[in-house]
């Protein structure tokens, strides 16, 4: 664990890169210039970045539980996510109001409350897939956006009608701006009128806080009240020790975070697990089998895997509250350490053959929570990361009942930045057949076509 120290400062090595030029390399090529320090540093780096100065840079899993296992009052938040999003939601509390905050917030996704959107998730999914193309190429993301936005609005946000439509209609150009203006200095962030980037997203902004406003007030008269589960209804309910509930304009806060933290991340992952699927045949043929015979293992092995090699956020960030040992190192009060998911999950000493995708790999077991970190750790961990995986487990499970995944020989698709999330660079694109009743399980090439 870390702990406070008065020791002298002792920051890990690094490059002699000037400010201004690793702030460039980490906003438009940060996957390959943390990899390439990494290969000459190792588990522990220093750079200088703008936005957040000297930066110490982990992977080793020593380095990161100490990291993830240090009390709130050590390490806090970083702010860049906490300005876009506001100043109720997690990103911008920390110490006791953060725990009690997090306390609150964690009943509504428990891992046993889940069941109950499964279905849900999979209504929304056969939506979608009942217009894809079969024998023709098509990308995967926007498709995926679409499940995982539609299935939040419902089971988080209990939107239904004229909401549920209008906020289905904001989101897709509102969350990738803020995207990209949460990686953005604050200089960036200035209303310069309503075609400015900030003046649009100040723009949602305030029409998204005037439809959540008519759902609060709408699930307050609804007399079955008692009886919804969805997660804006629970937060409602949630009272705090002292008997106080959340306030409306910090509910709002909050439902727009678990929206941002978990729409594009897990529509982008299931991109990259139909991108992976698409280039190992006989992954793909295991898969369908055990699908059609209720198994669910390999599944979520490969749902592991795909994170692993893919992640969608490339990094967790914390900075020192005061003076902190990390390890051998010390770092100062004031001072951002980011811990490397990409670092993390592509280190040899973490996974054998690091850069092979191989779901057998998280076979029997579950996966290490210091080296295998797709949603963070310790008291900052990704709150909703049952719901993702549910998500991720119902989506992958009834593509594979319904559809046949022609393969390809064709070269992996590159790693392209969206801002906050990393997606395949012709996102995710598949080739689909509708599977016949009593099929078998098969795969095909994309020279394949089916004929009339």
């Amino acid at each position: 664990m870390g702990e406070a120290t008065t020791d002298p400062v002792r920051m890990p090595p690094g490059p002699r890169i000037p400010k201004a030029v690793m702030g460039i390399g980490f906003l438009t090529a940060r996957h390959r210039a943390v990899a390439s320090i990494g290969r000459r540093y190792g588990g522990a780096f220093t750079v200088s970045l703008p936005i957040f100065g000297e930066t110490a840079v982990i992977s080793d899993p020593a380095l990161i539980k100490d990291l993830f296992t240090t009390s709130s009052d050590l390490v806090g938040r970083t702010s860049n996510l906490g300005a876009v999003l506001g100043p109720g939601s997690t990103f911008s509390l920390d110490g006791d109001e953060h725990r009690a905050r997090r306390k609150l917030l964690v009943p509504p996704f428990h891992g046993k409350r889940m069941i109950g959107y499964e279905a849900i998730v999979e209504e929304e999914v056969m939506r979608e897939i009942a217009s894809w193309p079969e024998g023709r190429e098509f990308e995967t993301l926007e498709p995926m956006m679409r499940i995982t936005l539609n299935a939040i609005l419902r089971t988080v946000f209990g939107a239904q009608g004229s909401a549920f439509d209008e906020l289905r209609e904001l989101f897709p150009p509102m969350i990738p701006l803020a995207s990209r203006m949460a990686v953005m200095p604050a200089v960036f962030r200035r209303d310069l009128g309503p075609w400015s980037p900030w003046g649009r997203v100040q723009r949602y902004r305030r029409r998204y806080n005037e439809i959540i406003a008519d759902l609060i007030a709408e699930a307050r008269d609804d007399p079955a009240f008692g009886e919804r589960n969805d997660v804006l209804a629970l937060m409602l309910a949630a009272r705090y020790e002292d008997g106080s509930p959340i306030s409306d304009d910090h509910i709002a806060d909050e439902l727009l975070t678990l929206l941002s933290a978990g729409h594009e991340t897990t529509a982008t992952t299931l991109a990259w697990a139909i991108e992976r699927l698409r280039r190992h045949p006989r992954l793909l043929t295991r898969l369908t089998a055990e699908v059609d015979a209720g198994g669910s293992q390999l599944l979520q092995a490969t749902i592991w895997e795909v994170q692993r090699i893919r992640p969608v956020v490339e990094a967790t960030i914390r900075v020192a509250r005061e003076r902190i040992r990390l390890g051998e190192w010390v770092i100062p009060q004031g001072h951002a350490v980011i811990a490397s998911i990409t670092m993390s999950h592509g280190a040899e000493q973490n996974f054998a053959d690091a850069g092979a995708f191989n779901p057998d790999r998280f076979l029997g077991g579950n996966p290490d929570t210091h080296t295998w970190i797709p949603y963070g750790g310790g008291i900052r961990r990704c709150i909703g990361a049952a719901f993702a995986n549910m998500e991720l487990n119902v989506t992958l499970r009834t593509l594979l009942r319904e559809f046949e995944f022609g393969t390809t020989y064709a070269a992996g698709e590159r790693i392209h930045s969206r801002g906050v999330a990393t997606a395949p660079a012709r996102g995710g694109r598949a080739v689909v057949y509708r599977r016949r009743v009593g099929s078998k399980s098969t795969t095909r090439r994309d020279s394949e076509r089916v004929t009339a």
